[in-house]
């Protein structure tokens, strides 16, 4: 795996947290400690997008 296509499936990654944060921040039913462990994985997954340098 090139470290393009790893970038870029680390962003595929992080967009579909987004959109999970996002609705489970809509649901009533959603736990406020599983959105905190979505937020958790967005950031690391960012942090390493940032470290390969893109």
């Amino acid at each position: 795996m090139t470290v393009a296509s790893h970038v870029e499936e680390l962003r595929k990654k992080h967009q579909n947290l987004s959109v999970a944060v996002e609705r489970a921040q809509r649901s009533p039913s959603a736990r406020d400690h599983e959105i905190t462990a979505m937020k958790r994985e967005k950031l690391r997954l960012k942090e390493q997008i940032n470290r390969l340098g893109h």
